[in-house]
């Protein structure tokens, strides 16, 4: 295993090299530009070339590519065109509430996905399995943007139960177990709007998965020597079962991340896809930079923890 995990890593290494090419060059051909977004439409000629050399756009692309690779091989991802702060910081700010906002949905997705798969393959072709396959069918169809517009006019606009925006109230002092309360109230709606999609996704995954699984030779076998249903289920088809969709959710693991930009974007919440979000309007080179790059190292992340956890799941899944 530890061979492996060191040759997946080095094999990382020429990736994300040419996702850093792929990405600075994408970034910098984005029509405008921060001169153009930012800079004092009235200042003259010099003043513009004065500023660009400041922010190091005067130099030939590639030599700003090197540059900033050099930077971020050392930790240094540069300043903010529009703030003037260390990007390390403005991620250091939001990151956590990206975190908080990603771990608690995937959770979610994962733990109903599981159950709700396992329970469709159960009681496959009754009115249980149909009434979970519409209600996936709905979830799979419903955009995310527009999910988050309707939660936001049910349940805080027409009903008044959930706040729609931010992650806490303003202008209103708690103690320190409402202020966690009111968080959590907060957190509601956009981890409903993030994790629905994937819940509907990963469930019918799950579900095509478990049928196959009940259906094979030591399946019959365990169940003709008496053992327990919950037995039966927990213990010899789910861990077989739910390998295609550790799969699965490695592989959707970017449309998540995309997921939270979206879902941070309608309700405001102050994370890194909100961030990313604002840095795209204003041409924030370096903030969009890092994040793209962070985001791809994440991903690589967890297709490799993916890889780690078939070892886990099923003992007989080796790495030579």
């Amino acid at each position: 295993m530890s061979q492996y995990l060191i040759r997946r890593v080095l094999q990382a290494i020429p990736l994300l090299f040419l996702l850093s090419i792929f990405v600075f060059s994408l970034i910098h051909a984005l029509p405008g530009g921060p001169d153009q977004v930012f800079f004092n439409p009235h200042l003259d000629a010099a003043g513009r070339a004065a500023l660009r050399a400041r922010f190091g756009l005067d130099q030939p692309l590639y030599i700003q590519y090197l540059k900033w690779l050099g930077n971020t091989l050392r930790g240094d991802f540069g300043f903010s065109f529009t703030t003037n702060q260390p990007v390390t910081d403005i991620l250091a700010q939001r990151f956590p509430n990206t975190v908080e906002l990603f771990a608690v949905a995937l959770s979610i997705a994962l733990i109903l996905a599981i159950v709700l798969g396992v329970i469709a393959a159960l009681r496959q072709n009754t009115l249980t399995d149909y009434a979970l396959t519409v209600i996936s069918y709905f979830g799979i169809s419903m955009p995310a943007f527009l999910l988050g517009l309707f939660l936001q006019d049910i349940f805080g606009i027409q009903l008044h139960l959930l706040p729609v925006s931010g992650t806490a109230t303003l202008g209103v002092s708690f103690t320190p177990f409402d202020t966690f309360l009111d968080h959590l109230l907060h957190l509601v709606l956009p981890t409903f709007a993030l994790s629905l999609l994937f819940i509907a996704q990963w469930s019918r995954y799950m579900r095509s998965s478990m049928v196959d699984v009940v259906k094979q030779d030591y399946m019959r076998t365990a169940r003709a020597k008496g053992v327990a249903t919950s037995a039966l289920v927990i213990r010899h088809a789910l861990r077989n079962a739910v390998i295609p969709l550790i799969t699965v959710v490695a592989i959707d693991f970017g449309s998540v991340a995309g997921g939270a930009t979206i879902t941070e974007g309608i309700f405001n919440w102050p994370g890194v896809g909100l961030l990313f979000f604002d840095s795209l309007q204003s041409r924030d080179f370096p903030v969009l930079l890092a994040v793209l790059i962070i985001s791809g190292v994440f991903v690589i992340m967890f297709n490799l923890l993916a890889d780690i956890l078939y070892g886990v799941i099923d003992p007989r899944i080796r790495y030579s």
